[in-house]
């Protein structure tokens, strides 16, 4: 460990400059170990998460708590999630006894001004075995705590009270379990106390005693309700008999949003400091003052803006929140260290950035870089991979030019004595390490003589790549130019809306708006249309024969649409086919797998969430399929997020086992790698081998699974198209994946399964096709559903506005407040970069990056691993996001033009927000007034507005079925 600045008295400062990468919580973590209290306060609520897991990791044996956010804007007429209250109340809980070593908050939550501690004292009380315990009495006092009496408890603040039985799930306490308790009675005596599943009613394991705190930050007993009715009348004029807020909690309700008078319920409010020691030392991270100003001006420019409502009217800003003079005042009374503030620093500590080792995929030697540094640095790197699966396929791969990382588990305290594979330990430290951890950012730790790298810097961006790509852009752009220009008076183009015309040549008009060019076409019988050059993507060349004898189109007669009608009616039919097939597969004997019942539980413990009962009838379903000897062909139509995956990786496990081979196909590149993540986590601790086949992998890295695919060598490939190609042989498929199935041309799957008509199919979808709906339907093919939604996932709330600057930023601040993620889809590559700007201007507080399809793939797929690592927090795309994305972080979409959209697109892209226990937000935006929605478009809208309850895909396919019949 460096030799730590020194903390500066009770009352005094110190400056020092923010270390590089992830070194700010290496250092806060020595500083914790030094036997000090410490509170943090950063600058944004992305470094208070990323700092609670760093520091946790380099050192377990603190006590580490997040204060998090209520992640609403200041006066929402929304409550935070029970969870967040949970949490939140842990921690000042904590903080108050004693009991924390660091406590972590964005500086902007800690101007929240607080219930006292003596609220939580009153409220919190201790359960032991043994104990004496009154029922009746213990029902009151939970009620006044303010936890609801429910039949079956499912989340914190709920209790149930079955004769002799009382099942609580408490808002946590000191206990970091977050499972409910079951507590049985002996007369009047508490027998035993155990934990158990809300899902399956099971107990689980036994504890001595449970800690009770309140559920609420505002108490809705009857000396609470009674303060708040006589506080809001002092405060407010008029007849408080007419606000529902005020009838609500009369009636000991709480509405939405009723955390926004906290202080009605209270004589005197607290603030964060009221709950810390005075020994305690502040830590400032970043810029917090600019944080705190800024949170303060948008707070204040709320309260104006959202005034005016009788039936809820609002308290000042000072009464809810410290005003910035008043924080700082507060700050000066202890021990504070600024890393990073706005005056220039005083100490700087021993760290580096990472060294640059990008690795070079087009290069003979892609890690050729890392092993430089390693070949010149004269202590100890140490490559922190982001899990088992990442680390194992590191491992791998750099195995293949030389490099033998020695493997550890965990972060190596110990500078002399590295446990290595979590067994042995090495008496001197092996010069290359290989681990696992939540860092983001790699550093040099100069005074330990350590490099420690991460995925970052291996996968990292320079910006003489980013040059070249901007060039590569606008060199696209004037290619495209340059290609119109080329066109000569009276060559035929095409319209895509209007069909095949002849170009004129440019034409200048003035449109009130100043003068514009104008591509002239004419058509047939003399017809002119003149079109912007603003939409040159419309117009192509004619490549169908010789240009002097092209059919021209007449304007509005029909005879294009007609023309790509009759296009569309010469494709293939492929109805018989398919039935043909699929009866082959019926009447043909396929392969019985075996399983092992113990290597099926060993493997499925590497789940980490309960399986639900839909879950779990389908993937006994799909292990009933493939051991039962006949091909199968199952349809797995689950809501996005509810654990299709899964399902997945049960049958690949068990075709894996059986010496077959298994081929995973995807629409996307994105989906591919996702998924080839998450196998590689699943199978790290298996002999199981995988590879991708995706535009992501370079020609040397394709040849290889190729060849490995061939001889048997490759267990799982995961792929796009290029799994559909002809030069695929598999040397034994034993089954195939299709995730996402309406995403693929019939022709292209049914090209996969004629691979092997014997091989067993899994069809993967969230909203399937009417073709594929009405086939299970019938019997033709087997189906399962998953409806049931995860314990904790919330219904995304969704919202079907017009198009206004004022409601995006709104529904942006609210997300970045809470420091989460935000998608903002934009299906228009053309003019995509005209929105970025826009949004730049808008909000200047987030970091925007751009993805969608026409990038190159490695651009692309290095964006996309910027947001998932939240390196940035706006993402604007197209629909490539559509499938597959999974960003538990990412928990507002917003999607322009939601009237251009099926019902199945809109359903899957609101499905890429709600994927953990977040409340979600869907914004549909259609166009201002001036523009027309059309009657069909806004009947899709309303149905994806009205379907908020989670499980609905399969519901929506058939609604769809119902409108469309059972063609597509």
């Amino acid at each position: 460990m460096n030799e730590l600045p020194l903390i500066p008295p009770t009352g005094q400062r110190r400056r020092i400059t923010l270390p590089s990468g992830s070194a700010d919580s290496l250092t806060f973590a020595g500083l914790a170990n030094s036997g000090h209290r410490v509170l943090i306060l950063t600058q944004n609520a992305q470094d208070a998460s990323r700092l609670v897991e760093e520091i946790t990791w380099f050192s377990p044996n603190l006590t580490v708590r997040l204060l998090p956010d209520w992640e609403t804007l200041p006066y929402d007429p929304l409550s935070p999630h029970p969870d967040l209250v949970s949490d939140r109340l842990s921690a000042l809980w904590l903080a108050a006894t004693g009991k924390i070593d660091v406590l972590v908050t964005p500086a902007a939550t800690a101007m929240q001004r607080l219930c006292p501690p003596s609220y939580l004292n009153a409220h919190a009380f201790l359960l032991k075995e043994k104990d004496k315990l009154d029922a009746d009495k213990l029902r009151a006092r939970l009620a006044q705590a303010g936890y609801h009496a429910v039949n079956q408890v499912l989340s914190p603040g709920e209790f149930a009270v079955r004769g002799g039985i009382i099942d609580l799930f408490p808002m946590r306490g000191e206990q970091k379990s977050a499972l409910p308790y079951r507590i049985d009675l002996f007369d009047d005596e508490i027998e035993s106390i155990r934990t158990f599943d809300p899902d399956t009613q099971r107990t689980l394991y036994k504890v001595a005693e449970i800690h009770l705190l309140p559920a609420r930050e505002v108490p809705l007993d009857e000396a609470g309700v009674t303060r708040f009715r006589q506080s809001f009348r002092d405060h407010f004029e008029g007849d408080p008999s007419k606000s529902q807020l005020y009838k609500d909690v009369s009636n000991k309700l709480a509405p939405g949003g009723v955390e926004y008078y906290l202080p009605l319920f209270f004589e005197e409010t607290a603030t964060l400091f009221d709950y810390l020691g005075d020994d305690t030392v502040l830590l400032l991270h970043g810029d917090t003052q600019t944080a705190v100003e800024g949170f303060w001006n948008d707070t204040q420019s709320r309260h104006r803006l959202m005034q005016g409502d009788k039936h809820r009217p609002l308290l000042a800003p000072d009464a809810l929140f410290l005003p910035p003079d008043q924080f700082f005042g507060l700050l000066k009374s202890y021990a504070r260290m600024e890393f990073g503030g706005r005056t220039e620093a005083e100490i700087t500590l021993p760290f580096m950035a990472a060294p640059a080792v990008e690795v070079e995929r087009k290069a003979e030697n892609p890690y050729y870089r890392l092993q430089a540094h390693l070949a010149g640095y004269a202590g100890r790197t140490l490559l922190v991979a982001e899990s088992l699966g990442r680390r194992e396929t590191l491992a791998n791969a750099l195995a293949e030019y030389g490099l033998k990382p020695s493997v550890l588990e965990g972060w190596p305290a110990d500078s002399e004595q590295i446990t290595v594979s979590g067994k042995q330990k090495a008496p001197t430290a092996p010069g290359f390490l290989l681990t696992t951890g939540p860092l983001a950012t790699g550093f040099i730790d100069q005074a330990a003589n350590l490099a420690i790298l991460t995925e970052t810097e291996l996968y990292a961006r320079s910006p003489v790549t980013r040059r070249a790509r901007e060039s590569k852009r606008a060199s696209t752009a004037e290619g495209l130019l340059k290609d119109l220009s080329e066109l000569k008076i009276g060559d035929p183009v095409v319209h895509a809306q209007h069909g095949i015309g002849r170009y004129q040549g440019l034409s200048g008009m003035d449109m009130g708006d100043g003068s514009e060019e104008f591509l002239n076409l004419e058509f047939a019988g003399g017809d002119k249309l003149y079109v912007p050059v603003a939409h040159l993507h419309l117009i192509s060349r004619y490549l169908g024969g010789d240009p002097d004898t092209a059919p021209l189109h007449r304007l509005g007669s029909g005879q294009w649409e007609k023309a790509k009608r009759r296009a569309m009616e010469k494709a293939r039919d492929t109805a018989a086919e398919l039935l043909n097939l699929y009866a082959q597969r019926a009447a043909r004997q396929g392969h019985a797998f075996e399983t092992s019942q113990h290597d099926m539980e060993a493997f499925a413990d590497g789940f980490g969430f309960e399986e639900t009962p839909d879950q779990m009838a389908a993937i006994e379903a799909v292990v009933s399929d493939m051991t039962s000897g006949k091909p199968m062909d199952r349809l797995v139509c689950g809501d996005v997020g509810f654990g299709k995956t899964e399902v997945a990786l049960r049958a690949a496990f068990v075709a894996a086992s059986g010496g077959r081979q298994v081929a995973v196909l995807c629409p996307t590149t994105l989906l591919a790698e996702q998924h080839f993540q998450t196998f590689s986590d699943r199978f790290a601790d298996t002999p199981v081998r995988l590879a991708e086949l995706s535009r992501f992998r370079s020609p040397k890295e394709v040849a290889s699974a190729l060849a490995g695919i061939k001889a048997g060598q490759i267990d799982i490939v995961i792929g796009t198209h290029k799994l559909l190609s002809k030069d695929i042989v598999f040397k034994n498929l034993g089954l195939t994946i299709i995730d996402e199935e309406h995403r693929f041309g019939v022709r292209q799957k049914e090209r996969m399964k004629e691979l092997r008509a014997e091989v067993d199919v899994l069809t993967l979808t969230a909203t399937p096709i009417p073709r594929t709906l009405a086939m299970s339907l019938e019997g033709i093919r087997d189906f399962s559903v998953i409806a049931t939604a995860p314990q904790k996932r919330l219904s995304i709330k969704t919202f079907v506005q017009p198009f206004s600057e004022g409601l995006i930023r709104e529904a942006c601040l609210r997300e970045l407040k809470r420091g989460g993620q935000i998608y903002f889809l934009h299906n228009e590559v053309e003019t995509i970069r005209g929105m970025y700007e826009k949004l730049v201007k808008l909000l200047p507080e987030a970091r925007i990056e751009i993805a969608h399809g026409q990038m190159p793939e490695r651009e692309l797929e290095h964006v996309m691993r910027d947001f998932t690592h939240q390196r940035f927090n706006l993402l604007l795309c197209t629909t490539i996001i559509e499938t597959g994305i999974d960003v538990p972080t990412a928990n507002t979409i917003l999607m322009n033009r939601a009237d251009k959209f099926g019902l199945a697109q809109l359903h899957q892209l609101r499905g890429r927000v709600g994927r953990s226990h977040h409340q979600a937000y869907a914004y549909l935006l259609t166009p201002p007034g001036e523009v027309k929605v059309t009657p069909a478009a806004t009947k899709r809208l309303e149905a994806i507005q009205s379907m908020e309850d989670l499980g609905s895909g399969f519901y929506l396919a058939m609604h769809d079925l119902e409108i469309r019949g059972a063609g597509e």
